[in-house]
């Protein structure tokens, strides 16, 4: 079960961000996106990522728009981190697409106490579609104060440690089960031709995949609990200082591709490394399984990838059963909708979302959804081990992480990012980390 509904998130933060994504929409001069569904009667809109799932969402979009005429939503993708910019500047302003495409979590949050998005409790209750379709742990990532702002649109999507078979045989080392084997195991690699890790350090977003980790192994969830309920001084817990030194240690002993810095995980760069040998190892979303099945089919077909969860830390209070990573993707409807789009959005929410061609579409891609009873389903996919193994993860973790750049507020989720680049790059210190990140607290 995640925490993020435990999440606290100021008001005061929300409307400054809100207001300054307001001024630099206006010194752009623009009037917001046209295609935005804001009540103007040009129909509703959605806004999604590009890649991963981008298939299943455009069939389903095409397949709905063919079915109800009347009811037509016009999707439009982004990059992820260009997504993320174009969409918190337009609800700011008030012109978001009528479909909104999250992760839950702080931002949820954030928009909800800015009244930017619809409570959808009474829709979700009167329909049993929709108030049973999803695995009950993933649909309270779109509970806010437990009202529900969003509904799932995807996979679960754990953070997994993906691992090329050749390149470790090449090695001849096993997938590392602590992260002693993992240090052990470093110079064995670059021996054989191969960085150990694939990292897009340009994102800055998946250097928070190995922070996100090793404070849950070295002190298990509670760190972060204390640090999403704003406790003062919680970033300055000794599993946090104690992660970060580990991160600096695999810094120094060369774990990451050289120029790491420069790799971006829009592009996929980091996944390519891995699968063209050049890096042994990549710590990324499950979402790069299908990525990589359109990327490289081969790769797959000659059972070179292999995948095992994050490793444990010696001596460390975290489950290694432990997740973290996105529970999925969601759908909420702006509140500036008009009525025709919102009626749009929800009947295509209930109808169109997870029903069986979609769920199907979603396994076919080597995703899975977070709907119940799937387990006989899995097994007859063209991924039963892939499939059945995120499944699983998802299912019997004693604790499922969202995203610490979901799950906190916008400004401190900014701040977190930008200092872990610095950490990454070694130009602060662990110390220093900590002070920096105390300074958003409340924020």
């Amino acid at each position: 079960m995640t925490n993020v509904h435990r999440t606290t998130v100021r008001r005061a933060a929300l409307t400054a961000g809100i207001a300054a994504a307001a001024l630099a929409l206006a010194a752009c001069g623009t009037s917001g996106p046209k295609s935005a569904g804001s009540g103007g009667g040009g129909g509703a809109t959605a806004w999604a990522l590009s890649g991963g799932d981008e298939a299943t969402f455009r069939a389903s979009f095409d397949a709905w728009n063919k079915a109800h005429p009347d009811e037509k939503i016009t999707p439009t993708f982004f990059s992820n981190d260009a997504y993320k910019q174009k969409v918190r500047t337009a609800v700011g302003a008030g012109k978001p697409p009528t479909l909104i495409y999250g992760w839950g979590g702080g931002i949820l949050k954030a928009y909800v106490d800015a009244g930017q998005v619809a409570d959808l409790t009474p829709d979700v209750t009167a329909d049993p579609a929709l108030k049973s379709r999803f695995l009950p742990s993933i649909a309270a990532v779109g509970q806010v104060d437990s009202k529900t702002y969003a509904l799932p649109n995807n996979a679960m999507q754990p953070v997994v440690l993906f691992y090329n078979k050749a390149v470790f045989a090449k090695a001849g080392v096993q997938p590392p089960t602590t992260m002693d084997e993992v240090l052990a195991d470093i110079p064995k690699l670059k021996s054989a031709g191969a960085a150990p890790f694939s990292l897009a350090g340009q994102s800055k977003w998946p250097d928070l995949m190995w922070e996100e980790y090793l404070v849950d192994r070295i002190g298990g969830p509670q760190v972060f609990d204390n640090i999403a309920a704003n406790k003062a001084n919680a970033w300055s817990d000794p599993s946090v200082v104690k992660a970060n030194t580990l991160i600096q240690q695999l810094v120094d002993a060369g774990a990451f591709i050289k120029g790491f810095s420069s790799v971006t995980a829009d592009s996929n760069a980091d996944l390519a490394l891995l699968y063209t040998g050049k890096a042994a190892m990549l710590l990324q979303g499950s979402w790069n399984y299908p990525t990589l099945k359109t990327a490289n089919p081969q790769f797959l077909k000659d059972g070179k990838l292999g995948w095992v969860p994050f490793p444990a830390v010696t001596g460390g209070a975290g489950d290694p059963k432990d997740v973290a990573g996105n529970a999925a993707n969601f759908w909420s409807i702006s509140s500036k909708a008009s009525a025709s789009e919102k009626k749009a959005a929800l009947d295509y929410l209930s109808q169109g979302v997870m029903n069986p061609g979609y769920v199907s579409d979603l396994l076919k891609g080597g995703a899975v959804p977070p709907v119940a009873g799937l387990e006989s389903q899995l097994t007859s996919t063209q991924d039963p081990a892939w499939l059945g193994y995120i499944y699983g993860l998802a299912k019997d973790a004693p604790h499922y992480q969202l995203s610490w750049d979901q799950a906190l507020s916008p400004t401190q989720a900014d701040a977190l990012l930008t200092n872990l680049d610095k950490l990454f790059l070694k130009q602060i210190n662990p110390q220093q980390f900590s002070t920096n990140m105390n300074a958003t607290v409340g924020k």
